[in-house]
């Protein structure tokens, strides 16, 4: 049983968040909120997601796993203005949701949660080297460097105290550094990784949002990021496999 409202932009910051690297996902309710994790159909990239129950203007709920389309509520949300409001309700057992927004009302068919892919487990990797900048400096950079490549080069310069990125096309090059006094802070350990931009520039344009983004680096180990979402009362976690640098 799930019955909530909740401002519309709040909503939507949660649902663009899942649908920059997954279409479907198993939704999770219970009395303190909502959560999903997920990974993407290429297993390149997962998304670890919660949202409180005190980011709703009133929340009510059951343990429950919903099948949602993240595609269709993200075109269903598009309707919303500004300090709409979006009612969700769903009885027990029923296999459709009622939406509510901008005088809309939807009833939505739910997805079988048996033929979604189950909920991985979070893998446990060591990555020493911590940035923590803003999340638009981090979204600018994206947006540079995928003018001239379509992968990217993220490392801590232990030595200058720099985070660093750099992207290479066929004839081109890029290449931003972020002195320690342009992050909100830096653990100087040795650390880079090669990334595909397809993903990055879509995480960026959910980061852009956040005062602050956690990056976690290794060497030649996955991208962790880990920020907050509807003021605080949500949180995003993306992982992000890397890219084999060629010789």
């Amino acid at each position: 049983m799930l019955k909530a409202t909740i401002d519309a932009d709040i909503f939507r910051e949660f649902i663009d968040a899942i649908s920059a690297l997954i279409p479907e996902c198993r939704l999770h309710t219970d009395e303190n909120g909502i959560s999903t994790r997920a990974v993407d159909t290429a297993n390149v990239a997962m998304i670890g997601l919660t949202l409180k129950k005190e980011a709703f203007d009133s929340f009510n709920a059951t343990e429950s796993q919903l099948g949602i389309d993240i595609s269709k509520m993200k075109n269903i949300f598009g309707m919303a203005g500004k300090g709409d409001l979006i009612s969700i309700e769903l009885p027990d057992n029923a296999q459709k949701m009622s939406v509510s927004v901008h005088g809309y009302h939807y009833s939505i068919t739910l997805l079988d949660t048996n033929t979604i892919r189950k909920d991985p487990s979070p893998p446990t990797i060591n990555l020493p080297g911590k940035i923590v900048i803003a999340g638009e400096d981090f979204n600018n950079a994206m947006k540079a460097a995928a003018v001239i490549s379509d992968k990217i080069a993220l490392g801590i310069n232990p030595k200058d105290q720099t985070f660093y990125l750099v992207a290479e096309g066929d004839t081109d090059h890029i290449r931003r550094e972020f002195s320690k006094d342009e992050l909100k802070s830096l653990t100087p350990v040795e650390a880079r990784s090669l990334f595909s931009l397809d993903y990055l520039k879509d995480m960026g344009k959910v980061m852009a949002k956040a005062a602050e983004v956690e990056i976690f680096l290794g060497i030649d180990h996955p991208v962790r990021f880990s920020f907050d979402i509807a003021g605080g009362n949500g949180h995003v976690e993306y992982l992000l496999a890397p890219r084999i640098e060629a010789d």
